[in-house]
Parts: structure tokens; sequence; C-alpha cells
């Protein structure tokens, strides 16, 4: 439990997320520590006042003007969108958001969208549109390989759903993981083992100069043939014209997006268009006001206690 005896009615928070209502989150706020100074921006009065921030799609150079920041925590599980910012402080702590009903909601999407793809539903959906009548038996789930590239909060949870499940689950991360009956993969060097014979491959990796493009050619052609791909990652992980390209030579049979380069996506862009993808419009797991609140209010005060918070990231790393 965590002790609020540090919180003061001097603590201010800027709450500071473009196109993010605020009323919600101000409510749940209220509900957990009614003394708790929360300021809305634009109007959020002098900068040299605030001391913790809510962050989420600032513009570039926002967050110079603040002084006294003692950490910016994001509004979701990325903190990419922070970072990209060149001016943003070198010495504020950035805190991404973790928070078990983020988590539920990915475990969600992610089970959703494999069974779908597991099922083959992907194919009759093909087949009404053709007023086709064709049966299709797929495996065991024991007999499906599902690879997961991120095992972290969310990727682990993942992982560990799907396996209960039945699910022959592999994962893949930039360094060693432990998970039990897991089979992982770590490193640059075993990328390429991992995405071996991947029937389904889920991509939850956080956005960094190493992952941009991660999602490519050389990838698909090293999965099960007529395999199905699932990106909940960010936008930045997929080589567009590959995947359109992986799907015509049949390395792709279908694929799930959630996220994109361009957000929303173009109206006149391919994938529209194209049979084999299903676009979801980033809206796989949501960041929920009453439990986000507690997460970001304990983090809170741990640093008033002189403790490190819970999700501090690591800038060089991008996560």
């Amino acid at each position: 439990m965590a002790n609020y005896m540090t919180w003061n009615s001097n603590t201010e928070v800027l709450f500071a997320c473009e196109g993010v209502e605020a009323k919600d989150w101000l409510s749940a706020f209220a509900n957990i520590r009614g003394d708790l100074n929360i300021r809305v921006s634009p109007d959020f009065g002098a900068c040299e006042a605030i001391e913790f921030a809510v962050a989420w799609n600032n513009p570039r150079g926002f967050w110079r003007r603040f002084p006294n920041l003692r950490a910016i925590f994001s509004l979701g599980a990325g903190v990419d969108g922070l970072l990209s910012d060149p001016e943003l402080p070198a010495d504020i702590p950035i805190v991404r958001m973790l928070d078990r009903a983020l988590a539920d909601e990915m475990a969600e999407f992610v089970m959703a969208r494999v069974i779908h793809h597991h099922r083959l539903f992907h194919r009759y959906e093909f087949q009404q549109s053709r007023n086709s009548w064709a049966i299709h038996k797929p495996p065991t789930a024991n007999k499906r390989v599902v690879g997961i590239m991120g095992m972290g909060a969310l990727g682990s949870r993942c992982a560990i759903e799907l396996k209960e499940m039945g699910f022959r689950v592999r994962g893949w991360a930039r360094t060693c993981k432990e998970l039990p009956d897991i089979e992982l993969f770590y490193g640059w060097d075993r990328l390429a083992d991992f995405a071996n014979g991947c029937e389904i491959l889920v991509c939850l990796l956080p956005r960094t100069l190493e992952t941009e493009g991660i999602l490519n050619s050389g990838l698909f052609s090293r999965l099960a043939p007529g395999a199905c791909l699932i990106n909940a990652g960010r936008g930045a992980h997929l080589v567009e014209r590959d995947l359109l390209d992986a799907i015509d030579l049949g390395f792709i049979e279908a694929a799930t997006l959630d996220v994109f380069h361009e957000e929303p996506l173009p109206e006149r862009h391919p994938f529209w268009t194209c049979s084999a993808i299903r676009i979801f419009p980033h809206v796989a797991a949501f960041t929920r006001p009453e439990t986000a609140s507690k997460a970001i209010s304990d983090n809170i005060d741990r640093i008033l206690s002189g403790k490190s918070p819970v999700g501090l990231v690591e800038r060089v790393l991008g996560y």
C-alpha cells in the first residue's frame, strides 16, 4: 500500500494530453487524492509551479518551459512521442504507463485476433465477399506456432494467456527474458531463428531506432508459408510496401493492423482495398482514467518518498 503522507496540497500536476478529454481524468484523480492540484493545458498558469505532468501528443519544445518538473508520465505504454522531441530536457525522468487494465485490453485484442487467424476466419470473410462456400480445417492450438515480438509487460502478458489456451508460443526480445514453458529468443542474432516457422506473428515492440522497419521482407520470408501478421506495436515497425508484396507472394496470408505510419490512415492508402488486411484505428487497448490515475498517483508518491518510479524509461534504449 502506498504511503501518501508525502502528498500535500501544493503538489502541482499538469494534464497536457492533446486530443484527450480531461473531465474523466480530473474525476478519477479527485477520487484518489482530493487534495491533488491538477492543472489542464493550455490554461495552466505559471510554468514554474508544475512539478509533475501527464503527457500525450505534445508539440515540439513543449516541455522545455517547465524548470521544476520532477517527472513526466506518458498517458500510453509508448514513449516514442516524447523521446522524439529534440528539445525534451535531458534531466527529466520519463515514466511509461504500466497499468493492469491496459495489459488486460491488449491481451483481449491479441487473443481475439490470434484466434481469428488461427481458425482461418479471414478466409471465410474473403469467401463471403465472393459468394463462395468452402470449409477449411485448422490445426489444433498445440500445433500452431505463435511468435510475439516484444516481451515487456504487454507482450509477456499476451504470451502467458496464449500459452494457457494451448498455443505453441515463442517470444523475442532485445535482452534475455524468462517465462515458464515459453521458448524465448533474445538479441538481434536470434531474430531469424525466432521467425523461422512462425505461423502467427504478433508485434508488440516499443518504437526505437533499432526496431523501425523490423517488419520487412526479410523477416516475412522466414515465416511459415501463408503466415498471419498482427501489428499492435507502432506503425513505424512495418515496411508497408514489403507487407503488400509479401501478401502478393503468399508469404503473408492475412494481416491485422492497429497502428500506422500516418494516423488516421489516408483515404487513398492501398491497405484499405487489400482484402487480406484488417484495419483497426489504434484501438487495441485504451488507457482508462480510473486505473491509470492510480498508477500515476502511486508513482508520484514514490518519487516524493525518494524512490524510483515503476516504469522509469531508459532513454538510451527508448523504453
